[in-house]
């Protein structure tokens, strides 16, 4: 089983998206646990502050050390644990980091950034933790926070999970690769009297055939 451990200052965000579908199956099956965190939980006063205004001045607020410090020291690790930082200037997330973490580690420590960042000495704490660490960038842009990573990180390395997915063959990337074009019923449909088919090989019946379309597809999208 792989777990996910999300600390957030948004628990609800990601109450309806892990509660549909294949990743809700794939908990129930007991393939993948999902965990919430409010780090609020760490915070000691009335207010349950999180964050404050930024040395040397700035605008934006940045996300404390102390609730993230005792959040982490809370968390059980082992070898096979990682802990994720989400961050506009971290490595670029891709297919291949998912597939690694979903077969180097069982539990991944994801922490959903906010505002202007995190405290930038929340980075040595992690490591004097002792947790193997990872700054991770979901793409070349710019987030208000880190729970939609956290969601597409969680949904990425969860699907390289066998069983998650039911069939091996499921992921695209361990067929031809992804972006091979892919058509259903009907065959022939029809828009404002113009006609959108299915190509006809694909409805040949040839395998051999079927499959050199597609891995010429895939040599023509690269």
């Amino acid at each position: 089983m792989l777990q996910f451990d999300i600390i957030t200052i948004f628990p609800k965000i990601f109450s309806s998206y892990f509660s549909e579908s294949i990743i809700l199956r794939a908990q129930k099956n007991k393939l993948i646990k999902i965990n919430i965190h409010d780090l609020r939980k760490w915070t000691t006063d009335k207010r349950k502050t999180v964050d404050d205004k930024v040395y040397g001045g700035g605008p934006g607020m940045v996300m404390k050390i102390e609730p993230i410090a005792k959040a982490l020291r809370a968390m059980k690790k082992n070898k096979k644990t990682k802990v994720i930082l989400f961050s506009a200037g971290g490595k670029q997330f891709d297919n291949m980091a998912a597939m690694n973490l979903a077969e180097k580690y069982n539990r991944l420590i994801l922490i959903c950034g906010r505002y202007e960042g995190v405290d930038e000495r929340v980075k040595k704490i992690i490591k004097d933790l002792g947790f193997n660490f990872l700054e991770i960038s979901i793409g070349p842009y710019v987030l208000t926070g880190g729970e939609l990573p956290a969601m597409v990180l969680a949904d990425a390395v969860a699907r390289q999970i066998p069983g998650v997915l039911g069939k091996t063959e499921s992921l695209e990337e361990k067929r031809l690769g992804v972006g091979v074009p892919a058509y259903t019923r009907p065959e022939i449909f029809v828009f404002k009297n113009k006609k959108y088919t299915v190509p006809k090989v694909l409805l040949s019946g040839d395998h051999k055939k079927i499959e050199k379309w597609r891995e010429k597809q895939i040599k023509t999208s690269g």
